[in-house]
């Protein structure tokens, strides 16, 4: 079976950065499956994938615009302690859901503080970083109907 979208897909990964460091891997741990199609991976892998088959291997160098996108220096803001309200103690690396200017929500991060303003930071981490992926395809499947209304694959190795 080749993956097409709407198989669910299970493969080993390696991701590094161009200079060979392990950014994250699924060695020593389960397998990723994810839905075909459904925009559940990083678009460049998605692609690089599709038509591939059980037992395939393959090595996928991403830039950026494949991947998490560009980074963005307008996505960095310095802003008053006062937001984080309810927070006891805040610390660089903490990540908060945050409403952006059209009203969805986004993931920002601290990336500094000092004195009496934070910087937070609403770029992916990986935004404008080239990706290496070295990828084993373990096994592909149909999804279920309900996996296709739900967008994501159910039962061993997912949700």
């Amino acid at each position: 079976m080749k993956i097409k979208d709407n198989s669910v897909v299970t493969i080993d990964y390696t991701l590094t950065n161009d200079a060979g460091e392990v950014i994250d891997t699924s060695k020593g741990s389960e397998p990723l499956a994810y839905l075909h199609g459904a925009k559940n991976i990083i678009p460049g892998l998605e692609a690089a994938l599709s038509g591939k088959e059980a037992g395939d291997q393959l090595q996928v160098h991403l830039e950026p615009n494949e991947a998490y996108g560009e980074h963005h220096e307008e996505m960095i803001q310095t802003v008053d302690p006062s937001l984080f309200q309810g927070v006891d103690e805040l610390a660089v690396g903490m990540e908060f859901h945050a409403q952006g200017e059209n009203g969805n929500m986004q993931v920002v991060r601290i990336v500094a503080i000092e004195d009496d303003k934070v910087t937070i930071d609403g770029n992916h981490p990986l935004a404008g970083v080239p990706l290496n992926f070295d990828v084993t395809v373990v096994d592909i499947r149909e999804a279920t109907e309900e996996e296709m209304a739900h967008g994501h694959v159910h039962g061993p190795h997912a949700h």
